[in-house]
């Protein structure tokens, strides 16, 4: 569906602006499912025309749309219809490809940086490692149905996992690659859950906007043992995942 069946008119009903009359109209197309989650909407200009407005007043009726979680606008890309919002639950072991299955949808990935680097503070305090010390970081994007709802930066010792690097070339998840390692199973010990707007390139590879807040999680996950295996930094997109903290 490109276009709206019906158009707003240009008469003002008494008390009723009119992008609140565009507000209603996009969501009571949304509530009757004439627009499926996830659908794209009408550019800006192509709503002003079929409504016989000035676009400003049909940013304003997105705007709102967008602020109370029916709409989504990815910068550069339009503005979509939002989908259900997906409870990202931090327990004991918590692992990404179980978490979107749960929802009933395919998880994937595509790997942004993966490296060795030297430890800054904040990563060598997290791993109980020197600063400076070699680590292994990696950066990906993940995915659920092709959507990113995810950006997570993980980070592990280099000298207690030396052919990290390579097994994470070489497998799809984080847990085979660890069990490479020897690493047969970890827990996730510390969750520290903070928000905050996107940086620029947050917001274009996670596809939401810059004034969307970010849901930011720091994580340290330990061994039976309880030694560090890995320190990561995820950022996840609101409304698309919300935080859950499970006993």
């Amino acid at each position: 569906m490109n276009e709206f069946a019906m158009t707003v008119p240009t008469e003002r009903e008494p008390g009723v602006t009119l992008w609140r009359k565009i507000y209603r109209a996009i969501e009571s197309e949304i509530a009757s499912g004439a627009r499926a989650a996830g659908a794209r909407l009408p550019t800006e200009a192509q709503l002003s025309a079929g409504f016989a407005v000035n676009r400003h007043t049909v940013r304003r009726a997105l705007e709102e749309l967008s602020r109370n979680g029916l709409v989504r606008v990815e910068q550069g890309r339009g503005s979509f219809v939002a989908e259900d919002v997906l409870d990202y639950a931090v327990a004991p072991r918590t692992r990404f490809s179980e978490w979107i299955r749960r929802h009933n949808k395919e998880p994937s990935g595509r790997i942004l940086e993966l490296r060795e680097i030297a430890a800054d503070a904040t990563v060598a305090a997290n791993l109980g490692v020197r600063t400076g010390s070699r680590v292994v970081r990696l950066e990906r994007v993940g995915l659920a149905d092709d959507r990113p709802v995810s950006l997570g930066m993980h980070h592990f010792s280099a000298a207690r996992f030396p052919g990290l690097l390579a097994a994470l070339r070489e497998t799809a998840t984080i847990t085979e690659a660890l069990a490479r390692q020897g690493v047969s199973d970890y827990r996730r010990q510390v969750t520290r859950v903070t928000a905050r707007l996107p940086h620029p390139h947050e917001a274009e590879l996670l596809h939401t906007s810059r004034n969307r807040p970010l849901l930011v999680t720091e994580n340290i996950n330990v061994d039976h043992d309880g030694t560090v295996v890995e320190y990561g930094v995820s950022r996840y997109p609101t409304p698309r995942v919300q935080i859950v903290i499970e006993p």
